[in-house]
C-alpha cells in the first residue's frame, strides 16, 4: 500500500533523512522504533505531505505522492494523527468528529461515518456536547484518533499514541489500533513504548539518525538482543 525507496529529507543542510526505503502492505500494523530525533516525525510529516523530500519517491496503492499537496492526500485515503492530542479546544467533542470528516464532502455520509467511529469510542459517544478542553488526556487521544477516523482513511499515521497516557491508557489506545486493523485498515504506527508497539505490530523498522538499520518480523525484533538492550528496557 506505502512504498518508499531513496527518501532523503534536510533542515537546511542538516540531513534529518538518509537513503530511507520502506514498505507498508495492506492491513498491516507497522511500527517505526528510534530514539527522540532519529527522523521518525520527520518521516510521518513527510508522507502527509507536510514536509517535501529533497530527494527519493513516495507511492501510495501505486500513485506517486511526494510530489502532491498535503491538503490531497485525506480525499486519497491517508490520514495522520500527529504527536501532542491536538484537539480543537474550544469545540465540542461532536464538533471535533464532524471536521475530522471534511473530506467526506456529503453530510449523510458523515452522520453515518459517526455511528461507526461512535460504536468503537463509546466514550466519546458519551461526551458528544462536551467541550473538548475538559477531557482527559486519555480521553483526547482517543478523539483525535476518531477524528482521523471519520475520513474513512485506508492508511493512518500514527505518531506517539501513547505519549504521556496513564497505564491503563495505553493498553485500551493499542487494544483499539489493533481492532482497527482487523476491521481492515492499514496503519504506521510510530511509538516510544517499543515494546507495546511491538506486540501488536505485524513487522518493525528500526531508525538512527535518519536511516534504517533494522527491520523484521516484529516477534523476531522482540527476541533481538541488541533492540533490547537499547529500546526494549532489557530482558
Amino acid at each position: 500500500m506505502l512504498h518508499i525507496e531513496g527518501l532523503e529529507i534536510k533542515y537546511g543542510d542538516v540531513e534529518a533523512i538518509r537513503e530511507l526505503t520502506l514498505e507498508v502492505r495492506r492491513e498491516e500494523i507497522v511500527t517505526l522504533i528510534g530514539a527522540n530525533g532519529a527522523g521518525k516525525t520527520t518521516l510521518l510529516r513527510t508522507i502527509s505531505g507536510l514536509k517535501k523530500p529533497s530527494k527519493g519517491r513516495i507511492f501510495f496503492e501505486g500513485s506517486r505522492i511526494d510530489t502532491l499537496r498535503a491538503s490531497m492526500l485525506p480525499r486519497m485515503g491517508i490520514a495522520h494523527v500527529p504527536e501532542g492530542r491536538h484537539v480543537f479546544s474550544d469545540l465540542s467533542v461532536l464538533d471535533n468528529l464532524y471536521l475530522g470528516a471534511y473530506s467526506m464532502g456529503a453530510t449523510r455520509k458523515a452522520k453515518a461515518e459517526l455511528s461507526r467511529v461512535f460504536s468503537l469510542f463509546p466514550i466519546l459517544q458519551n461526551r458528544s456536547g462536551q467541550m473538548s478542553a475538559t477531557l482527559s488526556g486519555g480521553e483526547q487521544q482517543l478523539l483525535v484518533i476518531a477524528r482521523a477516523l471519520m475520513g474513512r482513511p485506508r492508511l493512518l499515521l500514527l505518531d506517539e499514541p501513547s505519549l504521556g497516557l496513564a497505564p491503563l491508557f495505553v493498553q485500551n489506545v493499542f487494544l483499539l489500533i489493533d481492532r482497527i486493523r482487523k476491521e481492515g485498515l492499514t496503519i504506521l504506527l510510530v511509538e516510544q513504548n517499543a515494546k507495546m508497539a511491538l506486540k501488536y505490530a505485524d513487522r518493525g523498522y528500526v531508525i538512527e539518525t535518519g536511516k534504517i538499520v533494522m527491520e523484521d518480523e516484529a516477534r523476531e525484533l522482540l527476541g533481538n538482543a541488541r533492540l533490547k538492550e537499547w529500546y526494549l528496557g532489557g530482558s
